[in-house]
């Protein structure tokens, strides 16, 4: 069992930055690949970026260039630092982990990020 807590969510200015931290613990982090999901209310849970165990990363086309995935093995942390932030970011994000390549396994309770223009 993985037990994620999401935090660094909060109000910010259009064209501000935000950074998101994911604590992990129950499972040997640095064999997890995490990931970081958004959903509004009322629509689907969409894909935001990825990092897999070996430190490559893939985002999705709505946030190349502004957001950036990381991770920090020593502190069982993974981190979304986004920038130049659109009100069309604000909402709920997800932190994810999974054991393999394919579906997530494991899911944190979500932080709020809210964006005001």
């Amino acid at each position: 069992q993985v037990q994620l807590v999401e935090s660094g969510g909060g109000l910010v200015q259009a064209g501000g930055s935000l950074r998101l931290s994911c604590a992990a613990s129950g499972r040997t982090f640095s064999s997890l690949n995490m990931g970081w999901y958004r959903q509004a209310p009322g629509k689907e849970r969409e894909f935001v970026a990825v990092i897999n165990w070996s430190g490559g990363s893939d985002y999705a086309d709505s946030v190349k260039g502004r957001f950036t995935i990381s991770r920090e093995n020593a502190k069982n942390t993974a981190y979304l630092q986004m920038s130049s932030l659109k009100p069309a970011d604000a909402t709920i994000y997800y932190c994810s982990a999974a054991i393999g390549l394919g579906a997530v396994d494991y899911w944190g309770q979500g932080t709020r990020v809210t964006v005001s223009s």
